[in-house]
């Protein structure tokens, strides 16, 4: 059993993303490329080995592990120019000059508008991130932030708010305070309604007052809940788009209840929007296993032509944490998002290149293969009351939020099957629930047994096999802090990068498997099998699994 597992480590602030956990295997005189993702993008074009926030970094790791250099700008040869007649290089104190009055022409900003300022991810993830940006140097040279929200605040206020949520890097705490004084001096804060164009007209000529008549780029955080994105939108695109540079707007989860409000929701959207200006964000697409996961399969010889129903049993994608509201349940809000796209990032085939169409098109495909869930293959729980150890811990009703008769699901399973060449009756297993025994997110990969294996004989005395799991944990082998995965998607959007962002025919898809058995769970009011606070989950989940000759491979793990 291989086995890709995350948890919250630490890492370096030399902005190097690595997986917190991978498989591979050890042998004396051979080492596998272990997936290390770092933080800098060429351009637009995502190169996922290369220092993302270190412009003077000339070393990229190439994917047969070998190390290549690049040259950096100062050994470029000098810009050269015709004079007399004769090719001439343009002596180093000419070219300073040149250079110096190029980057004095047009300079460029970026205004970043955090629309619901007011709300916990805002406060908790938003800034944090942006300020980690900022304090590795991620951010470009001019930026603005802007706070919008209805509650009434003044920037200092606001300040005062997002400077208790911020922290410095582990190992650069040297100049924490002078970096979040500067960063709190950029963050401002107007107060409006979502569907009022006046406000944002308002908005709009605060951020011109601060982008000075530069080349002005527009980002909108759409921290808001899904009713309102649509006239948030609307008076973001009409009141206040950037009149000179792009404009992009990030839309959170959830993105409909099913099919048909998805489908509704993205059409209201590019009734303002091009399609390249949406960036819906699933922050789970920014965690370093999912990241790595395509580094380790595409990196790794020993890997690739594995990857296939002939070699591979079957594939496990656990959850269990905290998770979604009483009307929308853990299989909108984990399984058919987080687990579903991290599924298809593992199951496609290898894309032409890294760039963000390429992966997404492969992506849409593997969704589009899959079977048609059915209910036979779903099972659904709902934790209740239980006392250990002395210790009494409520059910899920007991919450004073939550209405007695809820037949919302904390948990669910579900087998699903990719009807193609590569994976035809692999079972890939889904399985997310709240309350369980512990908290953790994983990929698991069974191999198929050895034919004609060996070891099947009995050998008695001095021989017994056993079984370990190809685990790297991340807090074993790097002691130094890594990233949010808020810090990764903030900083694609500002650069363009799609990669990680989901693009509509990809919701479409990934709806269309999980919406007909929605509806059947709800229209027959299907009562979910009740499973204590603190167990692994409800009974059925292991009959589902054996149905498929599979046993869940977090049973026995230590905590």
């Amino acid at each position: 059993m291989a086995t890709l597992s995350s948890s919250k480590h630490c890492c370096s602030s030399s902005s190097v993303y690595s997986s917190s956990s991978s498989f591979g295997f050890h042998q004396p005189q051979r080492n596998i490329p272990f997936p290390v993702v770092s933080q800098k993008r060429l351009g637009s074009k995502s190169v996922s080995w290369q220092s993302k926030c270190s412009p003077s970094s000339n070393v990229i790791l190439m994917q047969d592990g070998a190390l290549a250099t690049k040259r950096a700008a100062t050994d470029e040869a000098p810009p050269s120019k015709l004079k007399e007649g004769l090719l001439s290089v343009t002596p180093p104190e000419e070219q300073k000059q040149l250079i110096n009055f190029d980057a004095n022409a047009g300079k460029s900003t970026v205004s970043i508008t955090v629309v619901g300022a007011s709300g916990d991810l805002a406060k908790k993830k938003i800034f944090p991130a942006l300020f980690a940006l900022y304090y590795e140097d991620c951010l470009p040279e001019h930026f603005t932030i802007f706070g919008y929200a209805r509650s009434k605040m003044t920037d200092a206020e606001l300040r005062n708010i997002v400077s208790k949520t911020l922290t410095c890097r582990i190992d650069k705490r040297e100049n924490c305070s002078e970096k979040m004084e500067q960063f709190l001096n950029r963050c401002f804060y107007h107060s409006g309604q979502y569907d009022s164009q006046q406000n944002f007209v308002e908005l709009d000529k605060k951020l011109k007052e601060h982008e000075a008549g530069r080349v002005a780029s527009r980002l909108f955080y759409l921290s808001i809940p899904p009713n309102i994105f649509v006239d948030a939108v609307k008076c973001a695109s009409l009141s206040a788009s950037a009149a000179n540079g792009w404009t992009r707007v990030i839309v959170e989860k959830p993105f409909g209840r099913d099919s048909e409000s998805s489908a509704a929701l993205t059409r209201a959207l590019k009734q303002y929007l091009e399609e390249d200006q949406i960036f819906r964000i699933d922050h789970y697409l920014g965690k370093e296993l999912v990241e790595n996961l395509s580094v380790l399969r595409f990196s790794n010889l020993i890997f690739e032509p594995l990857w296939s129903r002939q070699y591979i049993r079957n594939v496990q994608l656990i959850f269990s944490g905290l998770c979604y509201f009483d009307h929308y349940g853990i299989i909108r809000d984990i399984m058919q998002n987080h687990l579903l796209q991290i599924l298809a990032l593992f199951a496609m085939e290898t894309p032409v290149s890294l760039d963000a169409e390429d992966i997404r098109n492969e992506k849409v495909k593997v969704l589009r293969s899959m079977k048609p869930l059915r209910i036979d293959d779903v099972v659904i729980g709902q934790y209740k009351s239980h006392t250990k150890g002395g210790v009494s811990y409520p059910g899920y009703t007991d919450d004073k939020t939550v209405p007695k008769d809820s037949l919302t699901p904390t948990f669910a399973a579900a087998a699903l099957f990719i009807d193609n060449a590569r994976w035809d009756g692999v079972p890939f297993l889904m399985k997310a629930g709240k309350a369980l025994h512990n908290r953790r997110a994983e990929i698991r990969v069974q191999f198929r047994h050895v034919p004609g294996n060996l070891y099947n004989r009995n050998f008695g005395l001095g021989m017994r096999l056993d079984r370990s799991n190809l685990n790297l944990l991340y807090k074993a082998r790097y002691s130094k802090e890594i990233p949010d995965a808020y810090e990764r998607l903030l900083l694609d959007a500002v650069e363009g990068e799609r990669r990680l962002f989901i693009r509509s025919d990809e919701l479409d898809a990934a709806w269309s498997l999980f919406t007909p058995v929605l509806k059947e769970l709800e229209e027959k009011k299907i009562i979910p099998e009740y499973y204590p606070y603190g167990s692994r989950g409800p009974v059925g989940a292991h009959y589902l699994a054996a149905r498929c000759n599979v046993k869940w491979g977090d049973i026995g793990v230590d905590e």
